[in-house]
């Protein structure tokens, strides 16, 4: 459902390979927030929660390439994990940021790590928000909520079993609408709160979603998901304090799967936050910028 969004003043960035959308809110230490809703949401997904943490921070919203209202490639094709990182590094200079606090949500928190890694100059802090490490992950995330949907919903379950068993992928129409019947379930704490999820028209890609997770996603990644660094074995390497933030009822993300940032990396601070699914800042924001204040001071 669309939504009127008040959106803070932006502005086409030119961050070297691609002209990224920015718009900034707030003064003080700088937060660049990195989107999901997988790799084709725009930073609507944020709006308007984190107006809260723009009374004390400077708060940086982006969109990356192909998504929201950045400039849009002919062949989506071109759209790349690396690329976007790349693209993140290329606009924190260009912004003449320095080292940035970083929120990476979903897909963001992903490209935090990789900009954590790969450019430790410009990341101050990290925050992991509602997200993965791993290709690996994701798989795990998919298989588990399969099971939600075949234990809590058999009757939606046995629509998506008898489509897929005459190979329509995950992401047709078909399936998609009924996999899109479970969210509520799946993903929220309070199936209600998926009502407080924000969105407008182009708030996200879906010709680039089956591009880059593959078209059966929802029972094999594939695309360029599969091809992403499994991040555990370097997460040790990372110089910039990295806090983890977790949901005690996200099916997909599931509590058992972040621990594992832990068992990685000792020095890594989690947080699982007892009223929430897969996005925490819709279902408990007060308590979110709570630790993120705290964990940025």
């Amino acid at each position: 459902m669309s939504q009127s969004i008040a959106h803070p003043p932006g502005r086409l960035v030119d961050a070297g390979a691609h002209r990224l959308w920015v718009e900034t809110e707030g003064e003080g230490p700088p937060v660049l927030l990195l989107a999901g809703l997988g790799p084709a949401g725009s930073h609507t997904v944020f709006h308007p929660y984190f107006t809260d943490l723009a009374d004390d921070h400077r708060v940086i919203y982006v969109d990356l390439y192909g998504r929201g209202r950045s400039d849009h490639p002919a062949d989506l094709r071109e759209i790349t994990f690396a690329g976007d990182v790349a693209d993140v590094a290329a606009l924190v200079g260009r912004l003449g940021l320095g080292p940035v606090n970083v929120y990476g949500f979903s897909y963001g928190g992903l490209l935090g790590q990789a900009l954590a890694l790969d450019h430790p100059d410009l990341v101050r802090r990290l925050v992991v928000a509602n997200s993965l490490h791993s290709p690996r992950m994701w798989q795990l995330n998919h298989a588990n909520i399969n099971r939600e949907i075949a234990n809590q919903l058999p009757e939606v379950w046995e629509r998506i079993e008898a489509l897929h068993a005459e190979a329509v992928p995950s992401t047709d129409p078909r399936l998609a609408e009924l996999f899109g019947q479970a969210a509520r379930l799946v993903r929220f704490h309070n199936p209600d709160n998926a009502a407080r999820l924000t969105t407008e028209p182009g708030a996200r890609n879906l010709e680039l979603y089956p591009l880059f997770v593959g078209a059966d996603v929802d029972f094999v990644i594939g695309g360029q998901v599969a091809a992403i660094p499994d991040f555990r074995p370097r997460l040790a390497g990372i110089a910039a304090p990295v806090m983890v933030l977790a949901g005690r009822y996200d099916r997909a993300l599931y509590p058992r799967l972040q621990r594992e940032f832990v068992r990685a990396d000792p020095r890594i601070e989690l947080h699982v936050l007892e009223r929430s699914g897969s996005f925490s800042h819709v279902e408990e924001p007060e308590t979110v910028f709570a630790l993120v204040r705290k964990f940025l001071a």
